[in-house]
């Protein structure tokens, strides 16, 4: 890829602390491996439950939280002939109970939350597709955050 995409990762939650430099490198190098097109930015927004909730109830219509949700952006310029892609938003305290569950860190929750939004960004739909959109979320998790031992950041 012969462009940089930005990145921004804003945190307006202040239940669970989230390294937000750690990411968007990780996001960096989901850019690298499946780059969007002509978008060259888009953001990542860690809300409460509550904030969530709203969005999921105004936007998709079901009053309740949901882990994440991804707005696909116009796709034409801003005044500095940006394209920006869209907008994910993460509940950290859904993404802390997923990852209780599943075993492993907030971190990694948050990563695979943010890769599965950023699939959508690209036009996936796993409500509509045959798995394809699960099948690749699977392979870019195995080769970009693969398990690690116990008491690993990842």
């Amino acid at each position: 890829m012969d462009r940089e995409v930005e990145i921004l990762v804003l945190n307006r939650q202040r239940t669970r602390r989230v390294s937000r430099p750690a990411l968007n490198r990780f996001l960096q190098r989901v850019v690298r491996e499946l780059p969007p097109a002509e978008a060259d930015q888009f953001a990542v927004c860690l809300v409460s439950d509550q904030r969530m909730r709203a969005f999921n109830r105004d936007f998709r219509g079901f009053d309740r939280t949901t882990d994440v949700l991804a707005f696909c952006a116009e796709g034409d310029p801003d005044p500095e002939r940006h394209v920006n892609l869209g907008d994910i938003v993460i509940s950290v305290p859904t993404a802390a109970r997923q990852a209780r569950e599943q075993k492993h860190s907030l971190a990694r929750e948050l990563k695979i939350l943010s890769l599965h939004g950023y699939l959508h960004l690209m036009g996936h739909d796993h409500e509509t597709d045959d798995g394809t959109m699960l099948r690749l979320q699977r392979r870019l998790v195995r080769r970009l955050l693969p398990k690690r031992a116990e008491g690993t950041r990842n």
